[in-house]
């Protein structure tokens, strides 16, 4: 009966580049859209750089560079994937500014991105946020629309 008043642990995600904040469910990907690899949202970017939108430590660092794996600071996992079909250019568009077991927060500049070459190369630029792991939170509560970096684009609830 008290597990009712007990206060639930919320954290705000904030935006991870500069652009217009979409729900997943919009990327034009069935994998993202789906949900496949779990809830997030996305972010049609504006600026070149991606921060994270909860601090935490850099887990992996894709070799293609077109993904970072993330452990937040309260243990939640997450993806920033930057475009769709990114991973066929080779790492060209990406310049990688942290290294792997790396602590940041949202102010730590993860990658540099040359969206002009995406673009050139006809694929879609989203940078993509997926919690990967559905079982470590409970619900997601996104803002939508133009946002700049760092400023809260959600909350997200914890499951523990």
């Amino acid at each position: 009966m008290f597990k009712m008043f007990k206060k639930k642990k919320q954290e705000t995600i904030t935006a991870p580049c500069s652009g217009k904040v979409i729900p997943i469910s919009a990327v034009k990907d069935p994998v993202f859209s789906q949900k496949l690899l779990g809830d997030g949202f996305a972010v049609i970017p504006e600026d070149q750089t991606i921060y994270a939108p909860l601090a935490g430590r850099v887990t992996t660092i894709f070799p293609t560079k077109h993904a970072i794996s993330i452990k937040s600071d309260s243990g939640i996992d997450y993806l920033i994937h930057i475009g769709l079909d990114t991973v066929e250019m080779k790492g060209a568009p990406f310049t990688i500014l942290v290294n792997e077991n790396e602590q940041i927060t949202i102010d730590t500049p993860l990658v540099e991105v040359d969206f002009d070459q995406i673009i050139q190369a006809k694929k879609d630029p989203a940078v993509i946020v997926v919690f990967t792991e559905a079982e470590q939170i409970s619900e997601l509560v996104l803002q939508t629309g133009a946002l700049l970096h760092g400023e809260p684009c959600g909350t997200i609830e914890r499951m523990k």
